[in-house]
């Protein structure tokens, strides 16, 4: 059997998504990009990042993390702990990493683990990833799933869960609405380029629309 080819080898400029099962991590991979992300036939089963590699580009997707029906908590946590070491090993490689939550789900979630008086792997990460000194943009997906009246009061109080001060337009360039499923990844897409023209890889927009 022939290696497979090591993706990651020579790439400059390396995005990151993390996200819990099922926020449509993929789905906004495939969006945006145009390339389809192998995944598990059930949530948990993956525990191995998967690469895309457009030109000098890296797109990396996660394995997701959180409650999974099914899955033993020992691989859970299994899971979270290959997150944190793969960015502690490449987190001089990793240019942005877009954390992905489910809008509709996140402030129950939270309630959950508070309730534990846990904190959500989710603002872990968020926070862990900013300790790295590692760009991040949260992109909220599922937006198309909250009453249209409430968005703006859920995303505040997400960007509070997270420890930023309301309301959350102050941080467009971090805190992105999104809907994979309604295709609407505009924002998404222009905070992406604007981290490239950042580090002068504006030849990367091509493959990010």
């Amino acid at each position: 059997m022939k290696n497979k080819p090591d993706l990651a080898y020579g790439a400059e400029f390396e995005i990151l998504f993390v996200g819990r099962s099922n926020v449509g991590k993929s789905s906004v991979i495939r969006k945006l990009t145009g390339s389809k992300v192998r995944v598990g036939k059930r949530p948990g089963v993956t525990l191995k990042p998967t690469h895309v590699r457009l030109g000098d580009l890296l797109v990396t997707d996660m394995p997701g993390f959180g409650f999974m029906h099914g899955v033993k908590e020992r691989k859970q946590d299994i899971v979270k702990d290959q997150i944190v070491h793969y960015i502690e090993d490449n987190a001089e490689r990793i240019d942005l990493a877009v954390l992905v939550v489910d809008g509709s789900s996140f402030l129950d979630i939270v309630t959950r683990w508070e309730e534990r008086n846990e904190i959500p792997v989710d603002i872990e990460l968020f926070k862990f990833l900013n300790e790295m000194e590692i760009p991040v943009i949260l992109a909220i997906n599922k937006v198309d799933k909250i009453e249209e009246a409430m968005v703006d009061h859920v995303l505040d109080a997400i960007v509070e869960k997270l420890g930023l001060p309301s309301p959350w337009n102050m941080w467009q360039e971090v805190v992105v609405p999104v809907s994979a499923k309604e295709n609407d990844l505009k924002k998404l897409v222009s905070c992406i380029r604007q981290r490239m023209h950042l580090a002068k890889r504006d030849d990367l927009f091509r493959y990010v629309h």
